[in-house]
This record gives C-alpha cells, sequence and structure tokens, in this order.
C-alpha cells in the first residue's frame, strides 16, 4: 500500500477577499502536491474556512446578517477565487461544521482526562461602553517593548513582540475607541508549559524543518512556554464549551482541528475513518512565517496531548511585497486575488510566483514590471512559442504526423535535465525547476533554429520530418514538467500533442508515428497590465533604517579617554580606511583590552563629532540589557573589515547622517538575534547574533 500523505494550506479567515499573499501559499502548496500526485503519491490536499471568532460576530452584526449567512457568503468567494487560480484541493471545507465540533470536543475532553487542560481568574480588557470583554485584536495601544503605536493586543507588528493585551499602554478598543479596564473573568488553560521536553525532541529531531525555523522554535523552548488560553467570553461566534454557558473554544483551538474535519468532508463525513486515516498518514503543513507559533508549538502538543499525530513538516514561507513595499491599501500596494486576475491570467501569477519559490522564508517581490517582462520573455516568447512553432510546423509540412526521432542524445540530455526539474518540485525549490525547464525551453528553440526545417524541408524532407519529431518530444516533455505550475496550458498541450494526460514517468517515453491534433495559440503578451500602483518618490527613503551605512569593522586597538573615565578610544580597520571611535563602554569591560580583534559593527556614515577633545568618526553598535546593566558589542565575526550589514529588503544610505537620525531606528535584540522591525541584521556571510539576549541597540 502506498504511504498516505495529507497536504494543507492554512485556513482563509471568512472575513474578507482573498488577497494575492494568499494566493502565494495556495500556489506554493498546490504546485507540490500536484507534482506528488504526478510522481505517483497518495495525496490529498486538505483546507477549510477558518469561520470562528469575535470579528465575525461583529463585522455580521454590522452587515445585518447572522454570522452563518455571513461566512456563507464568504465561503462561496473563497472557493469561486481558488478555482480561478486553478487551486485544486481535494476538500475545501468549513470550521463551522458537525466534524469541527466533534474533534474540537473530543480532543478538548481527552486532553482534560489527562489533566492537561484547567482553569483559573485572568484579568482582561473589558469596555464598558460595549458591554464585552476585548480579544487581543480588539485592543490597540503603544508596544511596551519598542513604543510603536497603534499595535494590537497579542504581537507588535514592528519588533515582533509577543504579550498580552493588559500589557499594552495606552490601549483603546478598537470597536468605540473608548478606553477599556481591567475586569477578572475565570478561563480555560492548555498545559502548553507540559510539552517543553516533548516539542524540543520533536522540533530538534526533525529534519523535514527548515533550519531557520528550528533555531527560532527551539530557542521559543528553552526561553520557557507559557499555557495557553483556550477560552473566550460572550458575545462570541464559534463552539460553546461543554458544560458552559458564556465561554467558548478560542478560535486558535477549533481552527487548526479544520484540517482533520477538512478530511472527515472528503470521507464523507466518516468521523472514526478520518481519525484513522489521520494518525496513520504523513502530515504536512504549509503557512506563513507569521503562524509559526501556532503550528509549531501549540498545535502539536495539543494532537500529541489528545493522541493525534502532529505533522511531519511544516513547510513555511515569507510575505509579499509589491514592488519592494508591503501590501497596502493606503499605498496602492494591496490587490485581491479578483483585482488581479481581472488584470492578468492567473497561470501567469502561478509561474511568477512559481518562479520565485525556494525553501526558505525570504520575501517574495511582486515587481510589476520584472512580472511583464517575465511572462512575454519566458512564458510566452520561449516556452509557449516554441510549442506552437513546432506543432504548427507539423501540421503544415507533415499533415500532423510524426515520425522517428532523429537526436537521441540530445533527447537523452533533456530527459537528464527533466529528473532534476522532478527533484527541484519534490525538495520545493521551484525557482530551481523553472530554471531547468527555461533551460530545456531554449535547447528546443535552439535545436529548431539551427536545422532551419523551413529550408531542409525543401532539401531533405525525411530528416526535416525526424527534426520536427524530435522538437514535438521536447513540447511533450515541457508540458509535463510545468504542469504542477500551469496545469491549464499543460492540458491545451497535451490535447493539440492528441494524447492522455500525462505524469512524470511518461518522461522517458517517445512520440513516434503519432498523429497530433491542431496547433493553437494559448497564451499571448501582456500589452497593458491594468493596475494602479503610485510611482515612489524618489527624494523620501522608506524609512529611517535606509539611511544609514552599516559595516563590519575590526578593533586595532583599545585605550582609554584622557578627559573620561567612562569612554573609550577604538581604533578600527574598515578595509578601506581606519577611524578612530569614541565609545562610553569602559563601566562595562572589565578588560578593555579583550575587544581587540572583535569583528563589530560601526554606522559608517555618522555625522563626525567631537567628545572631551577626541573625534568620534562614526559609532559602533552595543546591545543593552533592558535594566543597562550590561552591554555588548553587536559582533560579526565570521565578516571582513568593510563587509555591508543590512536587513533584507531594506537599502543603505549614502548621505551623512546626524545622530538624532540615528536615534529614530529602533534596532533591538531578541532571543540574542538582532532585529530591526522583525527582521535579523546580516552581512552577505552571517546573521547577527548579540551576547545579549533581550535588549535594545544602541
Amino acid at each position: 500500500m502506498k504511504e498516505k500523505i495529507l497536504v494543507t494550506s492554512a485556513l482563509p479567515y471568512a472575513n474578507g477577499p482573498l488577497h494575492i499573499g494568499h494566493m502565494v501559499e495556495y500556489i506554493q502548496t498546490d504546485v507540490y502536491v500536484r507534482a506528488l500526485k504526478m510522481a505517483g503519491k497518495d495525496v490529498i490536499y486538505l483546507c477549510a474556512d477558518d469561520t470562528h471568532g469575535t470579528p465575525i460576530e461583529v463585522n455580521a452584526a454590522k452587515e445585518k446578517k447572522t454570522p452563518e449567512q455571513f461566512i456563507k457568503e464568504w465561503f462561496r468567494k473563497h472557493k469561486q477565487e481558488l478555482e480561478a487560480y486553478h487551486i485544486g484541493q481535494d476538500s475545501f471545507y468549513t470550521t463551522h461544521s458537525k466534524e469541527s465540533q466533534h474533534f474540537t470536543e473530543l480532543i478538548f475532553s481527552r486532553l482534560k482526562e489527562k489533566g492537561l487542560i484547567y482553569t483559573k481568574d485572568i484579568e482582561l480588557m473589558y469596555c464598558e461602553h460595549d458591554k464585552r470583554f476585548l480579544p487581543d485584536r480588539f485592543v490597540k495601544g503603544i508596544c511596551p517593548k519598542c513604543g510603536a503605536k497603534d499595535q494590537y493586543g497579542d504581537i507588535c507588528e514592528s519588533c515582533g513582540t509577543t504579550y498580552t493585551p493588559v500589557d499594552l499602554i495606552q490601549s483603546y478598543c478598537v470597536l468605540c475607541k473608548n478606553t477599556p479596564v481591567r475586569k477578572k473573568s475565570n478561563h480555560y488553560f492548555f498545559k502548553l508549559s507540559s510539552f517543553s521536553k516533548k516539542l524540543e525532541k520533536y522540533i530538534g529531531g526533525n529534519k523535514n524543518l527548515q533550519p531557520e525555523i528550528k533555531n527560532q522554535i527551539l530557542n521559543w523552548i528553552k526561553g520557557g512556554l507559557e499555557d495557553w488560553n483556550i477560552s473566550r467570553d460572550a458575545p462570541y461566534f464559534g463552539f460553546r464549551i461543554p458544560g458552559e454557558k458564556e465561554k467558548y473554544f478560542y478560535v486558535w483551538l477549533d481552527a487548526p482541528v479544520g484540517y482533520i474535519s477538512s478530511l472527515a468532508n472528503y470521507l464523507k463525513g466518516d468521523l472514526k475513518k478520518a481519525e484513522k486515516q489521520w494518525n496513520e498518514s504523513k502530515i504536512i503543513h504549509f503557512i506563513g512565517k507569521d503562524i509559526i507559533y501556532f503550528h509549531l508549538l501549540f498545535w502539536p502538543a495539543v494532537l500529541m496531548g489528545s493522541d493525534f499525530t502532529p505533522p511531519e513538516n511544516v513547510v513555511v514561507h515569507g510575505f509579499l511585497n509589491v514592488n519592494k513595499e508591503k501590501m497596502s491599501k493606503s499605498r496602492g500596494t494591496f490587490f485581491t486575488a479578483e483585482d488581479f486576475r481581472k488584470a492578468a491570467e492567473p497561470e501567469f501569477f502561478r509561474y511568477y510566483i512559481a518562479g520565485s519559490l525556494t525553501h526558505t522564508m525570504t520575501d517574495i517581490d511582486l515587481d510589476i514590471e520584472n512580472f511583464k517582462a517575465r511572462i512575454n520573455n519566458e512564458l510566452v516568447a520561449n516556452i509557449a512559442n516554441f510549442a506552437y512553432r513546432t506543432l504548427s510546423f507539423a501540421n503544415r509540412a507533415f499533415d500532423s504526423k510524426l515520425s522517428k526521432i532523429r537526436d537521441r542524445m540530445l533527447l537523452e540530455e533533456i530527459e537528464r535535465k527533466s529528473g532534476e526539474a522532478v527533484k527541484a518540485y519534490e525538495s520545493l525549490d521551484f525557482r530551481k525547476a523553472v530554471s531547468i525547464i527555461l533551460d530545456i525551453s531554449s535547447m528546443g528553440n535552439r535545436y529548431f533554429q539551427d536545422n532551419q526545417p523551413w529550408e531542409l524541408v525543401k532539401t531533405n524532407k525525411g530528416e526535416t520530418h525526424k527534426t520536427i519529431t524530435d522538437c514535438v518530444n521536447i513540447v511533450k516533455t515541457l508540458s509535463i514538467l510545468v504542469k504542477p505550475i500551469l496545469p491549464e496550458f499543460s492540458r491545451e498541450i497535451e490535447k493539440q500533442l492528441n494524447i492522455k494526460e500525462q505524469n512524470f514517468s511518461d518522461l522517458s517515453k517517445k512520440l513516434e508515428n503519432h498523429k497530433i491534433g491542431e496547433a493553437k495559440i494559448i497564451l499571448k503578451k501582456i500589452e497593458e497590465l491594468k493596475l494602479d500602483i503610485p510611482k515612489k518618490k524618489e527624494e523620501e527613503p522608506e524609512e529611517p533604517f535606509s539611511r544609514l551605512n552599516l559595516r563590519v569593522a575590526k578593533i586595532k586597538s583599545v585605550s582609554e579617554h584622557y578627559k573620561a573615565d567612562k569612554l573609550l578610544l577604538i581604533n578600527v580597520d574598515l578595509g578601506k580606511e581606519t577611524r578612530q571611535i569614541v565609545a562610553g563602554l569602559r563601566p562595562f569591560y572589565e578588560n578593555p583590552q579583550i575587544l581587540v580583534g572583535k569583528h563589530i559593527v560601526v554606522v559608517s556614515n555618522l555625522e563626525h563629532a567631537d567628545l572631551r577633545g577626541e573625534k568620534s568618526e562614526g559609532m559602533l553598535l552595543a546591545a543593552e540589557t533592558n535594566d543597562v546593566k550590561t552591554v555588548r558589542v553587536v559582533e560579526a565575526p565570521k565578516s571582513k573589515p568593510g563587509d555591508q550589514v543590512y536587513v533584507e529588503g531594506i537599502g543603505t544610505g549614502k548621505k551623512t547622517v546626524k545622530f538624532d537620525e540615528f536615534m529614530k531606528v529602533s534596532i533591538y535584540v531578541q532571543e540574542n538575534k538582532v532585529l530591526y522591525k522583525g527582521s535579523q541584521l546580516q552581512t552577505d556571510k552571517e546573521k547577527l547574533v548579540s551576547e545579549v539576549k533581550e535588549g535594545k541597540v544602541r
């Protein structure tokens, strides 16, 4: 029997339209699933609408609809968009179902029986105006860590710190803008803290997970896990906790259960069979990097505790930016899936995204001009045009009939490359797969052009016939290899080739003495992409960090300032020049000479200053604990003097900056990582870490 594989995408929230950022994940999952199926694997692709929570209850009321009516409308619209982008889910279901309720209550009861659930009184934010407890996303305020304004009550989008709503400074209710009060309520908690060792073993021993994910999760575990509040107060749209009148399961408990209920839906409602099949299958989740904590800590622990199999792999992707900007309605860089497919063929978007995806968390940039160029020059001019010119020539010159192949070595080389493309799909390196496909198409175009069949047919029709047969076989290979990415394009090529549906096993088979169908143009170049995107103002930098020019410097010597006992005079090598930096590090290093030889980070374009009679030609970065008892220089031991320090996706400054401009840049340390707005500072050789675990960088 074949091993069963269950593959899921994160559940879209039934509170608004799908946007192109959502489609990145569904395309990534769909391409992977199609590739596995083409390789003969037994795969089921599962997904569902995430339908519970306060936002749905509130927004349904605003539209004078019941929550059930509200989620039903979004279910229809979501399904329509997924189908429009050819996302081939085997089951797209809803978390508001009898199957979801059954499995949520089953999991809860098993956890409770094992003593993994308890209740306690906690202090929550309560809006006296709206007469309700406020969940995380209905409280906003100032981040207690970095001071960013208008942050939600669970996580700061600026620095990535997690907290509770009561931790926010100057908090306010999202619904009415009034200041909430603190009020006690009794809630159910899951003992996540008791799973630390199991989770450490599960994560640490998992060879499938991306290394950067493993390190991040293991650091969270080492930092200590807190028990998880799995209940919410009424009014709330969701499943009521058995035996309670005013308490509901928190959406993050029943939402991932939607994966299991979607499997039950696929199995026509057979609950016992769904549980058995889940526990006997290999489970792979695809998610965005913003929900790692839930899927790699909370969800596996819940599954382990309730005797369900945790996922074997969780594939994490980055965010989608548009023209190097975060998707934003105010910036004109936010597009719904419907917006984009009205401007360009959905398969064009599938091709572009697949060609940008690797097995990393790196963000993807949808550059509109690059999108148009890649579609026109790669997909249409290279792949689609080769198919049409080959098949139409066979139609005209040989009455659509093929003969024998001619260049066996060429086709063997293409078969070898095809095997590499299949491996690239299986390893989730779709960018490499697309690169190989383009290489094969270019080989076909060169072969066609070099043999000049339009001339050769006049003198040697037999050899021309074989040449075209070779080219048709290359078209067949391309139609198989692009199928996970372009299922409709591939299906149309199969129709024109007059062959059955192809899989990867057909790559080694040759078309000879076969009659093809009529060639037709399938894809046309993009003449104009009607998307309204405002142009950037070149004169204004995108944000403060882009004004800095950070460089690696090696400390050559250290001496004490003759007029100030807290200051050190530090001579550094910046690769092409040496400079003197004056730094207030003396109180924090018992023996300052241990700094000599260290590779540190310097703000190289900071305005020079006179500090107590000594010239400071820049400033070094140092991390300090929140109580400022410990200060340590930020190091880059693997990098060379002069190497650029940067944050991915943000440019570097060329002009001189003043000290107050530097102070506007909030660099911080979390779990020993040196971060800016959640992204780690790095050079081309390493990502920066600090001896300080938590704190600020100055």
